[in-house]
């Protein structure tokens, strides 16, 4: 069944695809940085993100040499920065062992890091016409819908499967056309949240979801289990017109980053006083700056937080407090989202 809908889905593709830069430009390089952003983003988003970066980093040589701090920065706000650190792994490799270029070939694709069965599958069919599938959960969902499959999307074996039989439809003279047009179906037509737009949809005549009524119903999921949710302090300590920021470890939950200061549990006044002058900083004014929320895949933060004007040190750091300006917090130090709702009293004049 599922061959029918190969043609289909080709002709409605060509009319109704989005331009998009990386679509208009589909170099192999610039296949493989969008592929990377746009995992978990919403292509708007990511727009903006992929035109910095592409003018920063025009090259796999400029991506492989790039300092880590200012590849961090220009990440900034996209999130699981261990991405964009595997990004610039493999592209290290690809200058040792590729003659700077991402090899032409599916399996070795799949050997550099960071790279799975999904990106490797879109490097190869859009820019290099090798016919592969490339199984997003845009793809998933329409395939799921169409075929009224039962399986788990969130096990890999599910996935595993639907690549195996996408692969023996693939058209070998449009690869990268048609793996395309199951995902733009799937961010356009057969949608998340919310009913389908089954009036719009070229295959609509092949869903057995449509055709029993089951559209909600697909795909299928497993109940997650809930995310552990986390407490925090967090301390805005103003230096004159520097303020304080402290370097994350090099390992787990948002490795080699910068953030704010901050302390597990909610903090009173008095505490949060008592915590700045055990950093030997002495306070002389606190006011609350409001709570927050962030949500990672498996935590939630709950943050609150504190202005704290400190009497003035010309010390640029102390202990591991960085004081910095907000020219160079704003360019320089990449903070990550999660302290967004904070970040302006650093990087914005009030």
């Amino acid at each position: 069944m599922l061959e029918q809908i190969v043609e289909p889905l080709l002709i409605w593709y060509e009319k109704n695809k989005r331009s998009l830069p990386w679509r208009d430009e589909p170099t192999p390089y610039h296949v493989w940085i969008s592929e990377i952003m746009l995992q978990q983003t919403r292509v708007e988003a990511v727009k903006g993100y992929y035109a910095r970066f592409i003018e920063a980093l025009p090259e796999i040589k400029d991506l492989a040499e790039c300092p880590e701090e200012r590849l961090l920065k220009l990440w900034e706000g996209l999130g699981y920065y261990n991405r964009v650190k595997n990004m610039q792994k493999a592209a290290r490799e690809v200058m040792e062992f590729y003659d700077g270029k991402l090899p032409a070939d599916y399996e070795k694709l799949l050997s550099l890091s960071g790279i799975g069965s999904y990106t490797a599958g879109a490097v190869a069919s859009i820019a290099y016409g090798i016919p592969k599938p490339a199984v997003d959960g845009n793809v998933l969902r329409v395939i799921t819908r169409i075929t009224e499959n039962p399986s788990d999307i969130l096990k890999q074996s599910t996935k595993r499967e639907m690549e195996k039989n996408l692969e023996k439809i693939m058209p070998v003279h449009a690869p990268g056309a048609f793996n395309q047009s199951l995902m733009e179906l799937g961010a356009t037509v057969c949608v998340p949240n919310g009913m389908a737009k089954c009036e719009c949809c070229p295959v609509a005549e092949f869903c057995m979801a449509r055709a029993h009524d089951t559209v909600l119903e697909y795909p299928k999921k497993a109940a997650k289990k809930p995310r552990k949710i986390e407490e925090k302090t967090v301390l805005i300590i103003q230096n004159g017109q520097e303020f304080a920021i402290q370097k994350r470890p090099e390992s787990g939950l948002l490795a080699g980053l910068y953030e704010l200061p901050n302390r597990a549990g909610y903090l009173t006044r008095e505490e949060a006083i008592r915590c700045v002058e055990d950093m030997k900083l002495m306070p002389v004014y606190i006011k609350e700056a409001g709570s927050s929320k962030h949500i990672f895949s498996h935590v939630e933060w709950h943050m609150k937080g504190y202005l704290i004007k400190v009497a003035s040190t010309e010390e640029k750091q102390v202990g591991e407090l960085i004081f910095a300006d907000k020219k160079n917090s704003k360019k320089k130090y990449p903070i990550p989202s999660a302290f967004s709702a904070y970040r302006k009293y650093i990087e914005e004049d009030f």
